[in-house]
């Protein structure tokens, strides 16, 4: 730690860097930040930066509200400004209460805690997200700035460049990117991260989203995260591709199964399966994510993982195992598709990895694979083999959540307490408001 912090003053003087934004996240995953002087860092690395935590969504009560804020030297980056000069920096921080402990509220440290579980048991989790947004041209509509679909190549547009740029930003910042595409709708867009740590992840997806709102804002339009911005539009996704490892080996790997997956990764799905719709309320936070968890609410074909079940090609189902490639055992992964891009990352991959590892401490067995189209059975169809939906909306999501003690315990009794009253918060004030649809199709005949 000493050497990390020493690296940044010294990168610091040489860089001529002022200023240097310290940053963290609320409960719900929103980031905030502060900036100090960099004469201020070796003081705010020896003892911390003080804050008022009763004013951010989730932290403190009034009566318990001095948070310190202790960056972290590991997550130092300089941001690239225009014109290619430096400037200023920024680092993650971690949230301390004033006699040094670490604060249960924060999300980054609940991300920790269920790692810290992971290794006791030998394990490091690594994450890969594919990031879906849309881009529009301003804040108040949801009007395309392309007609693109998926994998179109079109013209030098400003998507074209958009996701150019960003993808340059991201990599100066040391955000790896190793895909990005024009996905099914028109200025609808994916840019997939490198396969990282959990906790280097979660830090670089708040990154992400920030770097590419303010890319977008830069050319006078507007990118957005929201789950399911439009009726006619399909979701944004945040299919997370996952896999543990032991040591430098892929704990999912098994070249003798026939689907080459390891006791270890086929009883991480089993757990998945069976907590899914524990955890949903997490992975889908807003009232707006389950717009997007509908069936038939996809374009032009469904793909929204409604349904609680695993297969290995099959594209409707909750958890996909992709096609294993020869000589590529350390690829050996699973990708859990129901998570939106707009939840909170931390709290999102705890969640994830604490319903894996109940399944491996637990012996879960592995339900039969699902080869079908889900999309196309019947009810009873999907009743006969087992197959739950996952729930319909945030209000079932909570309260299927606050019976979990898988997430209160993943989450620690702060977060958990604070998430169920703010979502049924959310529930109450959103059950109570009349919508156009309603208008539409009640004022003109009621």
């Amino acid at each position: 730690m000493e050497r990390q912090q020493d690296y940044v003053l010294r990168t610091i003087e040489e860089r001529g860097i002022r200023l240097v934004w310290l940053w963290f996240t609320d409960v719900l995953g929103f980031l905030k930040s502060f900036a100090v002087a960099s004469e201020e860092l070796e003081q705010a690395f020896d003892e911390g930066i003080g804050f008022d935590g009763s004013a951010i969504e989730g932290f403190a009560r009034v009566q318990e509200s001095d948070m310190l804020a202790r960056p972290d030297p590991s997550t130092f980056q300089i941001l690239p400004l225009p014109g290619g000069s430096d400037g200023a920096a920024r680092m993650f921080c971690d949230i301390h209460t004033p006699d040094g402990r670490p604060f249960w509220g924060d999300p980054r440290y609940v991300l920790k805690r269920n790692l810290e579980r992971a290794s006791e048991r030998g394990f490091s989790f690594y994450v890969h997200p594919e990031m879906e947004f849309f881009v529009f041209r301003a804040a108040d509509t949801t009007e395309p700035i392309d007609s693109g679909g998926y994998f179109d190549l079109t013209q030098a547009d400003v998507t074209q460049e958009l996701r150019r740029d960003t993808i340059g930003v991201l990599e100066r910042m040391g955000i790896p990117v190793e895909f990005s595409h024009h996905e099914v709708a028109p200025s609808q867009h994916e840019i997939d991260l490198r396969n990282a740590d959990a906790l280097t992840m979660a830090d670089s997806v708040m990154t992400f989203r920030l770097v590419v709102k303010e890319m977008a804002a830069a050319r006078g339009v507007y990118a957005t995260f929201m789950p399911k911005p439009a009726t006619d539009l399909p979701g944004n996704g945040m299919h997370t591709h996952i896999s543990l490892f032991e040591g430098d080996e892929n704990a999912f790997h098994d070249p003798a199964d026939e689907y080459h997956l390891s006791k270890v990764a086929r009883a991480f799905i089993a757990g998945l399966i069976r907590h899914a719709r524990e955890i949903t309320a997490v992975t889908n936070q807003w009232v707006n994510s389950y717009k997007r968890l509908t069936a038939g609410a996809g374009f032009p074909v469904p793909e929204a993982p409604v349904y609680v079940c695993w297969g290995r090609h099959n594209r409707s189902a909750l958890v996909r195992v992709p096609m294993y490639k020869p000589r590529k055992e350390q690829s050996t992964r699973i990708e859990f598709r129901s998570p939106d891009p707009a939840c909170n990352p931390y709290l999102a991959f705890s969640v994830i990895l604490a319903a894996g590892l109940k399944g491996i401490d637990e012996g879960y067995e592995l339900p039969p694979e699902a080869t079908d189209n889900i999309y196309e059975m019947t009810e009873a169809e999907r009743r006969a083999r087992g197959i739950e939906e996952l729930p319909a909306d945030l209000y079932e999501a909570v309260r299927v959540m606050e019976d979990s003690d898988l997430v209160a315990d993943a989450l620690g009794e702060q977060v958990f307490e604070y998430l169920l009253r703010n979502k049924i918060a959310e529930w109450e004030s959103y059950k109570g408001y009349v919508s156009p649809y309603e208008i539409r199709r009640y004022l003109p005949v009621l």
